[in-house]
């Protein structure tokens, strides 16, 4: 048997993930109408969902995390402000800098310590005094979680609570909040406490196609709504995929427990080989450290058996809804095989 005859097993990323046959009959089911004159009955549940879930007053449905991510910045901050951010963090360094293009918003980016945190006392430092010569800082970006990391609740809450004192907003990248949901055993509404917004992919582990959702109080939903149609991001009958990111939210969540113990199983195999280094893994992604010398070979030898990988020294490996134990099995035998382990 050979790798075209084989399920192709995508390690790339839980964005890959695809809908199965419950979320696409309540995709075909959806009730739907113009989400743009607030008629679809299917995004009006999902929004109110979301908001229900997270603790907020109100949710707005957009197309990508970017959007929402680009839509909280656009609503928190005004042209001449700032935020403070990770310089590793994605809606710093991978969101084609949109805020400091479309909004004028300047990022101040800090150092990320060890587990994906930013110092509190760095945080301090970077924010600026009411002075003209300065950016008014106004908004502090976290992201959890961070690189597979989960950032710890007493640390959430010591910097919101800092910047707060200190009259900053705090907005919540939450690309994957339910996998720390999940791994730290609290509610989704206790995982964003302290965050006045908070953006939530629906596409990634959720196993949603397309959408994310924007949670905050009814007040920063309605001005955000205008930046949403400025950004293109009014999809009119939306129901059809709000009803797959609504079905996500009701099924999805709990069993990304499947996807953290296939992760771990996946890296204690990985650790049987001895060139290579990995650790054990927090939620969902694995991260192994490959021999430079051998990267392009291994991806291929890969995709032989089926298995696509992005295959780099500092080698990313995402486990996700598409990824059963069988296959998890068939990739450490892959692995075992090229390196002769």
């Amino acid at each position: 048997m050979n790798g075209a005859t084989l399920k192709l097993i995508d390690l790339r990323s839980d964005t890959v993930t695809r809908p199965g046959a419950a979320m696409r009959a309540a995709m075909a089911a959806a009730e739907v109408g113009d989400d743009v004159y607030g008629d679809d009955p299917t995004v009006n549940r999902l929004q109110a969902r979301a908001a229900e879930l997270f603790g907020h007053e109100a949710a707005l449905f957009a197309p990508s995390g970017t959007q929402t991510n680009l839509i909280a910045l656009l609503t928190h901050c005004q042209r001449g402000d700032e935020y403070i951010v990770g310089q590793e963090a994605h809606t710093y360094k991978y969101e084609a800098g949109g805020g400091a293009v479309l909004g004028g918003i300047q990022p101040q980016p800090i150092a990320h310590q060890a587990d994906g945190s930013l110092a509190l006392a760095d945080i301090e430092h970077a924010i600026k005094p009411d002075d003209f010569h300065f950016a008014r800082s106004r908004l502090l970006a976290l992201e959890n979680t961070f690189g597979g990391r989960v950032l710890q609740p007493d640390y959430m809450k010591a910097a919101t609570e800092l910047v707060h004192r200190r009259g900053l907003a705090t907005h919540l990248d939450g690309a994957r909040i339910c996998n720390a949901a999940v791994k730290l055993g609290i509610s989704l509404r206790q995982a964003v406490t302290g965050f006045d917004s908070v953006s939530v992919c629906l596409s990634k582990g959720l196993g949603a196609p397309v959408g994310s959702v924007l949670c905050a109080d009814r007040e920063f939903i309605g001005r955000a709504l205008r930046w949403r149609k400025m950004l293109g991001g009014g999809m009119r009958q939306a129901g059809i995929l709000a009803a797959a990111g609504l079905y996500a939210l009701e099924h999805n969540v709990e069993r990304l427990t499947e996807d953290h113990e296939n992760a771990v199983y996946l890296a204690r195999g990985l650790s049987d080989v001895a060139e290579i280094k990995v650790d054990l893994p927090e939620t969902n992604m694995v991260f192994a450290d490959i021999p430079a010398g051998k990267c392009s070979r291994l991806a291929q030898a890969l995709g032989r058996k089926g298995i696509l990988a992005t295959v780099e020294p500092q080698m990313r490996i995402v486990l996700h809804l598409d990824v059963s134990r069988a296959d998890v099995e068939r990739i450490t035998a892959a692995f075992k095989e090229f390196f002769g382990g």
